[in-house]
């Protein structure tokens, strides 16, 4: 059982709350339905900066939470504080920023939506870090903690086990990306089919995820093979061995393709590939060479072209940009 915990004070930004818990909830509900005795559920609560039970948000519809955080007892896999009115204003109390602070050595992960970036912050979770928050926010987090490198590109960042997110549903592509890393891209892809979320933004190229942006067609087998091609990157996949795994002609199979999922075969596969790649690049410190075999590219002068096609920018610009503590490559 994974137990999130979202920490919200009065004023909190609606969907900071709500959309990370659909997300969360929702791959619970998925992972239920597959594995009826799977222990890796999610718990998610909802935590109030006040003792009081009820919590306003900031378009005045009221919230019941599970408990205020000062009643928080037992293990926490994942923290995420909201943004809102009372956390920018600087109107939560020392005790909580002092509650974050002290927990966060217990927590997995722990991260924040929007401009809960600030209260992380001001509890030093952020120094020497990257991070980032709601594009109107950034200037003033940059001025106010230096210590901090604020980085206003990304949809979210990753930086150790400290996360933090843009405004508002971006919130939802943090905790979809958390699903995918806790369960798996065919997971994190289903919920995102069913909760109708398109990742596909303008700007903030480091968190775009191919593999849950592009549109799935509801036909079958499209979205079973879309899963086992994330899972066989480092194989030859060629028109005919796709067409093969479903059971059509190439030709018929690549018309298909076509028109369900509005991309080629060889293209789908490529953005597949510098998406894991992307990640690669973020997440490990494994040479090029290694992230490029690893992948289903003929080496790493492929991996560069293919990214330069697809994000404009190669491989080593792409680290160096978006990878956060992670400096130096090893073999």
């Amino acid at each position: 059982m994974r137990r999130v915990l979202l920490v919200a004070a009065p004023g909190t930004e609606i969907l900071d709350l709500v959309g990370p818990y659909q997300v969360f909830a929702r791959a619970a509900e998925l992972l239920a339905q597959r594995r009826p005795r799977t222990s890796a559920l999610y718990r998610v609560e909802v935590i109030n900066s006040s003792p009081q039970p009820m919590l306003t948000t900031n378009c005045g519809l009221r919230v019941a939470a599970h408990q205020s955080f000062r009643r928080v007892r037992g293990e926490i896999d994942t923290l995420l504080v909201a943004g809102g009115a009372a956390i920018e204003a600087d109107q939560t109390g020392r005790d909580l920023v002092r509650w974050v602070e002290q927990i966060s050595p217990q927590v997995r992960r722990i991260g924040s939506v929007c401009t809960g970036a600030l209260l992380l912050a001001r509890a030093g979770l952020l120094d020497g870090r990257r991070a980032t928050t709601h594009w109107k926010w950034c200037d003033l987090l940059a001025r106010e903690f230096p210590q901090i490198e604020v980085v206003p590109d990304p949809i979210f960042i990753r930086d150790g086990n400290v996360y933090t997110s843009a405004g508002v549903t971006a919130g939802m592509d943090l905790a979809l990306a958390l699903v995918e890393e806790d369960h798996g891209s065919p997971l994190a892809l289903q919920v995102a089919r069913e909760l109708v979320l398109y990742l596909r933004r303008p700007g903030g190229q480091s968190q775009f995820s191919a593999a849950l942006s592009l549109q799935l067609g509801d036909r079958r087998p499209l979205p079973d093979l879309a899963a086992w091609i994330l899972d066989n990157l480092g194989k030859p996949l060629s028109v005919q061995t796709l067409a093969s795994r479903v059971a059509m002609s190439p030709r018929n199979f690549a018309r298909t393709f076509v028109r369900e999922m509005n991309v080629t075969p060889a293209k789908y596969v490529q953005r597949m590939r510098v998406e894991v790649a992307r990640r690669r690049l973020e997440e490990t410190r494994y040479s090029l060479k290694r992230i490029a075999a690893e992948c289903g590219f003929v080496n790493a002068q492929s991996m560069h072209a293919a990214f330069r096609r697809e994000l404009k920018v190669s491989p080593g610009e792409y680290r160096e940009r978006f990878q956060g503590t992670l400096r130096r490559p090893r073999p």
